[in-house]
């Protein structure tokens, strides 16, 4: 019998993440906070509601969490100049050296994950799970930028 590719990588994601995780927790933050810096780091000045939506948590999940970052001075609330009840997300030059170790973990990850996987079979898996992506219904994805110059 074979395995169904939604388990496959349904349970990849899960052992990705954790390995995330773990790794990242080396750096000082937890998983979301630094998902949020990566995110951050791509489309610095939106909103908070942009930012839960991209992380797929609650507002007042994402709420709390930018409360606790801010207080650790990892990033810094402004207001919205369109709309006076709104918060726009900033990174912190504290944060910035942070977001370069964190770039470095997840390519890291990424070797370490694709262990074994010549590069043909490395465009192969990225331009397929790709494809399941946007038959997901997910956006094209923002171009990566491996460092603060790229």
């Amino acid at each position: 019998m074979t395995i169904p590719t939604t388990y496959l990588i349904s349970d990849s994601s899960r052992l990705l993440r954790r390995s995330f995780d773990n790794r990242v927790r080396t750096l000082g933050v937890t998983g979301p906070q630094a998902r949020l810096l990566l995110v951050l780091s791509v489309s610095e000045g939106e909103n908070q509601g942009y930012y839960a939506e991209r992380l797929d948590v609650e507002p007042i999940t994402l709420c709390r969490m930018v409360d606790r970052m801010e207080e650790a001075g990892m990033l810094e609330r402004r207001h919205d100049p369109a709309d006076r009840r709104a918060w726009q997300l900033h990174l912190t030059d504290r944060s910035r050296p942070l977001i370069e170790a964190l770039r470095d973990c997840v390519e890291q990850l990424d070797a370490d994950m694709q262990a074994g996987l010549n590069p043909a079979e490395r465009n192969a898996l990225a331009d397929a799970l790709e494809r399941v992506r946007m038959n997901l219904g997910g956006n094209p994805a923002p171009a990566y930028r491996t460092s603060a110059n790229g």
